[in-house]
């Protein structure tokens, strides 16, 4: 597979309570989208975050975050984040600030 089956498990579970989430096979990985808007998502064994362009630099400043950059340049408001930095709550406070902009994305 080309991501961690279980990285994505513990996505899925830290979705569970969220209405209007599915999942979609994109990026090489599975990504999690909400109200069909990708919201995060597992590559190999790192996370994928949809931040936006606004939020870019301050995502970027937090502990194990990284462009994303699958192509050879930086797609804008989209970060990777190692699953290390993902630990224990802090998942939950990545999820957080992705829906921050992605739950004001007009529903597809």
């Amino acid at each position: 597979m080309a991501y961690d089956l279980a990285l994505a498990e513990r996505v899925r579970k830290a979705l569970e309570s969220r209405e209007g989430v599915s999942e979609r096979k994109m990026f090489g990985g599975l990504c999690f989208m909400l109200n069909g808007n990708m919201l995060c998502g597992v590559e190999r064994n790192r996370l994928m975050f949809r931040v936006g362009k606004e939020q870019e630099a301050k995502a970027l400043a937090k502990p194990g975050a990284a462009p994303m950059d699958f192509t050879g340049r930086p797609l804008g408001g989209m970060v990777y984040v190692d699953a290390a930095a993902t630990k224990g709550r802090a998942l939950a406070g990545w999820i957080t600030f992705a829906e921050n902009f992605v739950g004001k994305l007009p529903k597809k």
